[in-house]
């Protein structure tokens, strides 16, 4: 059986991140406003592929001057560049329940190849009919190579803001309809 479209329930599903904030706290955030879709084939997954859209004006870290700071030109510069991507260019089965999804993640029009750890949680019918499949996913990415390199030293060494981005996906996505 061919790979099966599955359009991502941004409602049940999120994109989060963790950053260092003054070497010694994190900060998290998640962006709000995304969209996807997987083509996934249950009998072989390395069949299969992701394919995301974020708007960078969603990012959220519970502070507004702090994320209008991000969407600034020091950081995700939300205007001049509205979108992150991400599309898979392949996926490696690791084992029964794990997978190794590799692709292009595009911030600020510079393009880089991550890979993501990802975890198969299952799939299932939901109480309205529709078939649904279940993942998990995280990578760690440097900001800067993305040209997010704005930052301050402090007085006792260090930086306010980590070069190390970790990101987790939740992703739960439904079955399209035929």
């Amino acid at each position: 059986m061919p790979a099966e479209r599955y359009d991502i329930d941004t409602v049940h599903s999120g994109i989060h991140f963790t950053v260092r904030h003054m070497v010694i706290a994190k900060v998290r955030g998640k962006f709000n406003r995304w969209s996807g879709s997987v083509l996934f084939d249950k009998d072989d997954p390395t069949l299969s592929s992701v394919d995301v859209k974020i708007e960078a004006a969603s990012i959220d870290t519970g502070i507004e001057d702090r994320d209008n700071h991000l969407r600034s030109p020091d950081f995700f510069d939300a205007a001049g560049h509205p979108e992150l991507t991400f599309r898979s260019k392949r996926v490696e089965r690791i084992d029964d329940e794990n997978l190794r999804v590799v692709g292009d993640l595009t911030i600020r029009g510079t393009t880089r190849e991550v890979a993501l750890a990802t975890e198969l949680n299952g799939a299932t019918a939901d109480p309205w009919g529709a078939q649904r499949v279940g993942f998990s996913a995280r990578a760690a990415v440097n900001r800067h190579d993305f040209g997010l390199k704005w930052n301050s030293l402090l007085e006792t060494g260090g930086a306010v803001v980590g070069d190390q981005v970790k990101i987790e996906l939740e992703v739960e996505a439904v079955k399209k309809a035929a």
